[in-house]
């Protein structure tokens, strides 16, 4: 019986956000570095969308004054540091060693508020 209560009640809505997802990017990323992973957690949205809103980020930011600052992913196996990457999700393998062990691309923003 209480299943059926709980199927037949009215849906919730969902908690109302007070800024988009890109700005809300941004808040986190001016309080200091963070991985997508942490953004993720931080945003409530899923760790693979978090590049894909970084991209569109880095353009805006632009426009203010500001500039997304990548830390460059290393593989823990080697040190390989890639440093020349320009996408800015997690690469999947080293390209020296093949390990895939590998330490997540680190942003932050710098500039002006």
């Amino acid at each position: 019986m209480a299943r059926r209560e709980r199927e037949a009640g009215p849906e919730r809505p969902p908690e109302p956000r007070g800024e988009t997802v890109r700005e809300a990017l941004r808040r986190a990323l001016r309080a200091g570095g963070a991985t997508a992973k942490d953004l993720s957690a931080e945003v409530g949205i899923r760790e693979r969308d978090v590049a894909e809103h970084l991209e569109h980020l880095q353009r805006s930011l632009a426009h203010r004054g500001e500039r997304l600052v990548v830390e460059p992913a290393a593989c823990l196996a080697c040190g390989h540091r890639f440093e020349g990457r320009t996408r800015l999700s997690r690469p999947g393998a080293c390209p020296e060693c093949r390990s895939t062990r590998i330490d997540p691309p680190v942003f932050s923003i710098v500039g002006e508020r």
